[in-house]
């Protein structure tokens, strides 16, 4: 197998797939000193992300977005230049429509032998380190039957539907996710300003129907305010506007998402967008 993307959450999930599978993962990056670590883990490196494909038969990508995809896929020296056959996972939260078109132009370009699933994950870079990512699976049955024991090392795999479903699906999630990170932001702004401790306060709501994980994970940096990246604030943006895409074809009213897209626009607009998503509550309490 294959991995090319070894950021704060690629790195983790590599290291994951080497205790899963000794010995079989190849990689490749921009320089050889990003994959360290993953190299010290026992992957083998190779220099062109053609060389990964013509090693593995199954290759997962977890870069930033679509057109980052396509430059591994189509560019000097990528995937599609191997004259093997191979399956490609994508890990990355791109565009349900775009990434059916980079399928078929894929297809097209290999005759066939290179395909393409997607499967975003949402969990973090906690859940990427821990190997409990929920991993949102779209593709052909033949070819998730081909992914989902590879994908198993990082975390839990669900097979959704066709090709595009699992970037439905992280859409969703992510609404789900910046409602629930606006909400206790707002929150957290409005009991600090009534001289409530936010810590005792935002621990008691962990207990109750308050409780989430999004709580849980982000409850410290809100009191301490540490907005220090994880994950960029910024990809919200993005996210959401696939969601906002679904919507729409699905004839789907969405004020809820009409509104965050507007909170996370105001929030890259006032050069927060490399922060935590964490960040909203800095955006919400304003200057001080």
């Amino acid at each position: 197998m294959g991995m090319i993307g070894l950021g704060n959450m690629g790195a983790p999930m590599a290291v994951n797939l080497l205790a899963a599978f000794p010995g079989s993962l190849t990689v490749t990056a921009r320089s050889r000193d990003r994959a360290a670590a993953v190299l010290t883990a026992g992957a083998s490196w190779v220099d062109t992300p053609g060389d990964v494909a013509q090693a593995s038969d199954v290759v997962i990508l977890m870069v930033p977005d679509l057109p980052q995809v396509d430059e591994l896929l189509f560019g000097e020296g990528g995937m599609a230049e191997a004259p093997t056959t191979c399956v490609v996972v994508v890990c990355s939260s791109v565009s349900p429509t775009g990434i059916r078109a980079t399928d078929e132009r894929l297809r097209r370009q290999t005759d066939g032998r290179m395909r393409i699933v997607d499967a975003p994950v949402s969990g973090g870079t906690e859940g990427a380190a821990a190997a409990t990512l929920s991993i949102m699976v779209g593709g052909a049955d033949a070819d998730v039957s081909l992914v989902v024991p590879v994908l198993s090392a990082c975390g839990t795999p669900v097979h959704l539907g066709p090709l595009g479903s699992g970037d439905i699906a992280k859409a969703c999630n992510q609404l789900i996710v910046a409602a629930t990170m606006a909400a206790i932001s707002e929150a957290s702004v409005i009991a600090e300003r009534s001289g409530l401790d936010l810590d005792a306060l935002l621990t008691l709501l962990q207990g109750g129907y308050a409780g989430s994980r999004v709580l849980e994970t982000k409850k410290n940096r809100l009191v301490e305010r540490d907005y220090s990246p994880t994950g960029a604030a910024r990809y919200m943006v993005k996210d959401l506007s696939f969601a906002h895409a679904a919507a729409v074809e699905t004839a789907t009213a969405a004020p809820v998402l009409d509104a965050l897209r507007s909170q996370f626009d105001g929030l890259v607009a006032a050069g927060l967008g490399d922060d935590d998503l964490a960040v909203i509550h800095r955006y919400i309490r304003g200057p001080e």
